[in-house]
């Protein structure tokens, strides 16, 4: 490519194809520009002026991909990467048509591909075959899509079904899928007007919340025949958010109608008005959603709880107690907003079936709150526990009779009642199997007092930390100790002393003359 002072680009050509890294510098090229317009496809849902580069980078990918598929025809190509790259080739191209909307094109790009796929995967083995067989279930839905555009109407009921299946569909498709199905209800939201719940008929005027309630039956029918937790999870969280926009729409047209509202409270004895009536209909929505998709996941987890003993050995994450009990707590939560809901407080029947359902939940979070407490070898607070849990599912039982029939989505409180009478009994056998272990364990031998190693050398312990790196020898540093202090010595007697006369053993030199004299004026001694 030149040198350090000038780039010189070379082209790849059939002529220098000796070795297959000439056909991965034209194919990384194709995959960059493809990877930098899905992330421009991100970017553009709040920037629309992005779409523009967006197409441009897919246009650089399809030329890479024709360049690809020209030297690939070359003799030195094997048959199969030929064919690999004619359906590369095919899918790029058809994801350019997709985004320009060109139905038909991209319908054709996309069978071609979905062709050779389908061709490769029966002429090799079942481990490539399961390569070849993905990527035509990644173009299906893409095909179905081009075909409903096209004006094929069944093609719609195979999305929903594909959609599904899949757990949801991705990439350029995923959008757009959804974008349909709304286009299709806000069809059918045209003829409908009126929605009756609880014995009261309430017109709905709002088309958002005309299309979430034409979807309501279709998304719940899509939960039911989830095949596996991850797609019914998803599934809860798109109608969840489906029913938040509902709800806003509906809030909106709340604030510029609260002075009619409180006339109409006045008229009609306390009744809400329709539309806050609709509020409290599509509130109760979100919070039954919520309280199942929480039931949902706690149901997986009692599930994996089961099998706690193959999951730690395969080294994942043990659930606990704990998770249960948080969700459940949510679970009450939501039931007590629901009492309080606009327009419900006089509906006897509904306050009886919500609080026979608190107390179902109850029971469960009660007993896994004693489970947590087992774990730890509480026995006393995990037995006062099993006996609320059981004082809890009798009340449920009690009180249940007419309203059985709302009570059957609940969990069975009557396996729960089992569930506890066994565990009561496992509970005081193993209660009764570690006192018999403590007392046989706690030994003077084994009791650790806190003492270092050199004030108990007499005293025989077993001290796991003496072969750890905080091993306790002695104090240190070690304490003050009083010790005497230094005498001290007064002599008393000194004062009372008489010294006897020296002056006889004083010898006495006279100093005579001048210079004597000033000698002795200034201290000086001969």
């Amino acid at each position: 490519m030149g040198n350090r002072h000038k780039f010189t680009g070379k082209k790849v050509t059939e002529e220098i194809l000796s070795d297959n890294r000439y056909l991965l510098l034209i194919l990384m090229d194709a995959e960059r520009a493809w990877s930098y317009a899905m992330q421009l496809k991100q970017e553009a849902n709040t920037e629309p002026r992005k779409r523009f580069h967006l197409l441009s980078r897919l246009r650089k990918a399809v030329k890479h991909a024709e360049e690809l598929e020209r030297l690939c025809e070359s003799n030195r190509v094997d048959a199969k990467t030929k064919l690999e790259a004619q359906a590369y080739m095919a899918y790029l191209t058809g994801m350019l048509r997709f985004e320009h909307q060109e139905w038909k094109a991209a319908m054709e790009a996309f069978n071609k591909c979905k062709t050779i796929y389908e061709k490769l995967a029966n002429a090799f083995t079942e481990e490539q075959a399961v390569l070849y067989n993905q990527r035509v279930e990644e173009i299906s839905p893409n095909i179905r899509y081009c075909a409903y555009n096209i004006g094929d109407q069944s093609a719609m009921n195979e999305l929903m079904q594909m959609r599904l299946r899949s757990g949801g569909t991705e990439g350029l498709l995923a959008e757009k899928l959804e974008a349909l199905i709304t286009q299709t209800r806000a069809k059918q939201a045209a003829t409908m007007s009126e929605v009756e719940w609880r014995g009261r008929t309430v017109p709905v005027k709002i088309d958002k919340v005309r299309i979430f309630l034409l979807g309501l039956a279709d998304n719940e029918a899509a939960i039911a025949q989830a095949e596996n937790e991850e797609t019914k999870e998803r599934l809860f969280e798109s109608l969840l958010s489906e029913c938040r926009d509902a709800i806003q729409a509906v809030r909106e047209e709340l604030k510029p109608d609260q002075k009619q509202r409180e006339h109409s409270l006045e008229n009609d004895s306390g009744k809400v008005s329709n539309i806050q009536y609709l509020h409290s209909y599509l509130t109760y929505i979100k919070l039954s959603t919520a309280i199942r998709r929480n039931e949902s996941m706690a149901k997986s987890l009692q599930k994996a709880l089961l099998q706690q003993q193959r999951s730690e050995e395969d080294g994942k994450r043990t659930p606990r107690p704990q998770d249960l009990i948080r969700l459940y707590d949510i679970i009450l939560q939501n039931l007590v907003e629901l009492t309080q809901l606009p327009g419900l407080e006089e509906d006897k029947n509904f306050q009886k079936e919500t609080g026979l359902k608190t107390l179902v939940y109850k029971a469960y979070r009660c007993f896994f709150i004693a489970q947590s407490y087992v774990l730890v070898k509480k026995w006393s607070e995990a037995l006062v526990l099993y006996e609320r849990v059981l004082k809890y599912a009798r009340e449920v039982r009690s009180g249940a009779g007419a309203y059985m029939n709302s009570l059957k989505e609940l969990p069975d409180v009557q396996d729960l009642i089992t569930q506890v009478n066994a565990e009561k009994y496992s509970l005081q056998a193993s209660a009764i199997l570690d006192a018999n272990d403590t007392h046989e364990t706690e030994s003077p031998s084994q009791v650790k007092d806190g003492k270092p190693l050199s004030e108990r050398f007499e005293t025989f312990c077993l001290d796991p930390s003496l072969v750890s790196k905080q091993v306790s020898l002695v104090h240190f540093p070690p304490g003050f100790q009083p010790i005497p202090c230094k005498p001290l010595f007064f002599d008393l007697a000194l004062n009372h002393v008489a010294f006897p006369p020296l002056e006889d053993k004083v010898e006495q030199k006279a100093k005579s003359g001048l210079t004597g004299y000033i000698k002795g004026i200034f201290g000086f001694k001969s």
